[in-house]
């Protein structure tokens, strides 16, 4: 969700960092070679090897560090801003490449995965993850959103400020998210913000051993930080990912472990994100019910099972619904053709989230383009039934730690609980009767009145 302008800014803006990459950025590999970003000390001649320039051309030695803004200078088609559109475009899926669904989900998948490895070699470093969150935060809370919880896969390095090494137990990392998030709250730009969460996830195509080692520094690092992280997923194309049922031992063992150390981390589990009817990854639905997810990221293929959507309405789970992420990923060409309206029909708790926007050519972090996606390609939701869904964010976030017990019964007293959940959507009540007023004043004579 990071704002891709100021993610570039940084990149120039601050000493030191640099820029290597596997081959010679000519050609074909301008646009697909994997890059590296990384910190090192003015005193470190790191490129004396050679020219800045070479980056660009056949005698560049391969993954030699050069300082980014001499590499920037030297872009060969541009400069400086040339530089930057190249690097964001790096960054970001274009439009053309959205729209070429005849391609198939694999190949937009593959797109999306040379994206965020771009991304993620910029953003863990101290500085820049510090600047990009306080400016994320802020476009949040402008677009009317109070309160948020981020999902990260936790396999990158990240760096202390002016630190060569990474952490690789990620505690300075939650540092500077929870200094962030308390900074911003007390700030004017920050007025009305609640907070935020984290819920850690890790690559499901990853074997049991490198999911296990993840699952340990997440444990600890809740032990750490209990006010940070509230849950647990597995993230990335399921197609190509291992299925639920298949990591079933370790998903147990880290249940136990929770307990063991006294912890509550649930699970938010993924599923669905597919185009299958029946197949391995389809059903992980089945498996994320019965493993006891909270919310279930997408669902995608859920409007296909009776008994499945029964089992989500009587167990209370919600579903996470990211209708522009589901078209650019080729899921769904329109969003007339998308599975909401079958879900919202049967009773289906649904949320509108955002799935990585900067990404997908939104331009903005928030949750308006989804919202008026929704609104103006479903005639049946209108106005009450996006609130109802903004609700549903609400009455299914995590703003404290609960049993299942606990949270099962916050759920269904809703506004009329005395916990902060209920408070928060009080509140919010309280904004939506604002806005309607507002609607009313503002389109009010431009309606013409009815015959009823």
């Amino acid at each position: 969700m990071v704002d891709l302008d100021v993610l570039v800014n940084q990149v120039l803006s601050l000493p030191g960092i640099h820029i290597a990459s596997d081959r010679p950025l000519i050609g074909e590999s301008l646009l697909l070679s994997p890059l590296r970003f990384q910190y090192f000390s003015e005193a470190q001649n790191v490129a004396s090897e050679t020219s800045a320039s070479g980056i660009w051309s056949p005698t560049y030695k391969p993954q030699l560090f050069v300082p980014v803004k001499e590499a920037a200078e030297t872009f060969p088609d541009g400069g400086v801003r040339g530089f930057s559109d190249w690097l964001k475009g790096r960054c970001t899926i274009e439009k053309e490449t959205s729209l070429n669904h005849h391609h198939g989900c694999a190949a937009i998948w593959e797109v999306l995965d040379q994206k965020f490895q771009v991304v993620d070699a910029i953003l863990y470093y101290e500085p820049i993850f510090r600047a990009c969150l306080k400016h994320m935060l802020a476009e949040l809370n402008e677009d009317g959103i109070r309160y948020v919880e981020f999902r990260l896969a936790f396999g990158f390095e990240y760096r202390r400020d002016k630190c060569e090494e990474p952490d690789f137990n990620f505690e300075s990392i939650f540092e500077a998210f929870g200094e962030e998030i308390e900074r911003f709250k007390a700030s004017e730009a920050g007025k009305g913000f609640h907070g935020a969460r984290m819920i850690w996830t890790t690559m499901r195509s990853h074997p049991n051993r490198d999911i296990v080692e993840s699952m340990k520094k997440c444990i600890l690092t809740k032990l750490q930080f209990p006010e940070l992280i509230c849950g647990f997923d597995l993230v990335g194309r399921e197609d190509d990912g291992r299925s639920l049922v298949d990591m079933i031992p370790v998903l147990f063992w880290f249940k136990k472990q929770c307990a063991v150390e006294g912890v509550e981390i649930p699970f938010m589990f993924h599923a669905g994100e597919c185009l299958g009817d029946g197949d391995e990854t389809d059903s992980n639905l089945y498996d994320a019910i019965l493993l006891g997810t909270r919310r279930i990221g997408h669902a995608f293929s859920l409007y296909k099972h009776p008994l499945l959507i029964d089992l989500v309405k009587e167990k209370k789970i919600m579903v996470e619904c990211c209708p522009i992420s589901n078209e650019v990923l080729r899921f769904t060409s329109s969003i007339m053709s998308h599975p909401l309206p079958a879900l919202l029909a049967r009773g289906v708790a649904v949320s509108l989230c955002n799935d990585d926007p900067s990404m997908l050519g939104h331009g903005k972090n928030g949750l308006t383009h989804d919202f008026c996606q929704v609104l103006n390609g479903l005639e049946n939701v209108g106005l009450s039934g996006l609130a109802t869904m903004a609700e549903n964010s609400l009455r299914w976030s995590c703003f404290e730690d609960q049993d299942n017990s606990a949270w099962l019964a916050d759920i269904k007293r809703g506004i009329a609980g005395t916990g902060r959940k209920s408070e928060h959507i009080r509140n919010w009540h309280i904004e939506f009767e604002q806005f309607c007023q507002w609607v009313v004043l503002e389109f009010g004579a431009d309606i013409p009145p009815s015959d009823d």
